[in-house]
């Protein structure tokens, strides 16, 4: 466990060493951030629409009974801003963009490409990891402003439509502009920031130390996944509490 973390930090670092590569590597960070976000943009918007609908119906009934109508649009703008638009979309990337990371360098290694790279003095760093990094640095934080949005698009759509609540839209985006600012969007933007390097190095790791043929590649992709979202989870908490200080 503990050699794995450091060859995490270790890679992290290598891909860090690299970014003066970037130029030279921009057509392959272009090529992944479009596959990153046309293949995500869908899901995230009907993901984050019904994220937001499910707050607003489980919180606005509980606040209207208690002449609180007021708090709905602002505790629905909080909790996707600062919390679940950042994670829930970073486990979503994780599972359908952090799985083909690993998929794709771990049969490049098992098939021994990455050894051709190297043979042809091509560093793998270079040309696999700083590329998908890059990527899914950029593409994260933008899908999730784009959740944000969206969340509180279906949350004000729910407020107004349920009978409990009947929330007129003007009243809901009032209400929360007055309690959300620009801050709280801000703390998610950055935690979706964290959260794509997690994913990206975690998952380039995975696919370079692949071994064992076509159940080798199936469980990288597993461990890729699995170990994204328990990181996320770990340094969701430890981001929360740093950016509350």
């Amino acid at each position: 466990m503990f050699e794995s973390i450091g060859e995490v930090i270790l890679l992290f670092w290598r891909a860090l060493l690299a970014l003066p590569q970037t130029w030279r590597q921009r057509q392959k960070v272009f090529e992944q951030f479009y596959e990153i976000g046309n293949a995500s943009l869908l899901m995230v918007c009907i993901l984050s629409f019904f994220i937001g609908a499910v707050i607003a119906l489980q919180t606005g009934p509980v606040l209207v009974e208690r002449s609180l109508s007021s708090a709905v649009g602002g505790v629905v703008g909080i909790a996707i801003a600062k919390e679940l638009a950042p994670v829930m979309m970073a486990i979503l990337i994780a599972g359908r963009i952090g799985s083909a990371m690993a998929a794709e360098i771990g049969s490049m290694r098992v098939y021994q490409e990455i050894d051709a790279l190297r043979t042809m003095n091509i560093n793998p760093i270079h040309y696999l990891v700083l590329p998908r990094m890059l990527a899914i640095a950029l593409a994260l934080p933008m899908l999730v402003v784009c959740a944000i949005l969206v969340g509180w698009f279906g949350g004000a759509v729910v407020a107004d439509m349920n009978h409990r609540m009947e929330i007129p839209f003007g009243s809901f985006f009032s209400d929360l502009r007055n309690i959300v600012v620009l801050k709280d969007v801000g703390n998610g933007v950055f935690k979706s920031f964290c959260f794509a390097l997690i994913i990206g190095v975690v998952s380039c790791h995975q696919g370079l130390t692949t071994i064992g043929g076509p159940r080798g590649i199936g469980r990288s992709v597993t461990k890729a996944v699995v170990n994204s979202i328990v990181c996320i989870v770990i340094f969701d908490y430890l981001l929360t509490r740093f950016l509350l200080k």
